[in-house]
């Protein structure tokens, strides 16, 4: 195998593993904008549960007033 055939085949692997860097990188660049878009959905849904555990805190413990107001009066 002559210098110019040994050059090409390294260049050939060096190509082949380029092409799977760059595979590599899409898929790595899909799974984090898919990863990104459950975290924000998430966010979204423990922001809402937040604040629907605050209204029922909220109710429960204006019950609980009245419970003890009935109980004075």
């Amino acid at each position: 195998m002559g210098p110019g055939e040994e050059l090409w085949l390294r260049l050939e692997r060096l190509e082949r593993k380029l092409e799977r860097l760059l595979e590599l990188c899409r898929r790595l660049q899909e799974e984090n904008h898919s990863l990104r878009r459950s975290q924000e959905q998430l966010v979204h849904e423990r922001a809402e549960l937040i604040s629907r555990n605050d209204q029922a805190r909220a109710r429960v413990e204006a019950m609980i007033a009245r419970l003890k107001t009935m109980e004075q009066g």
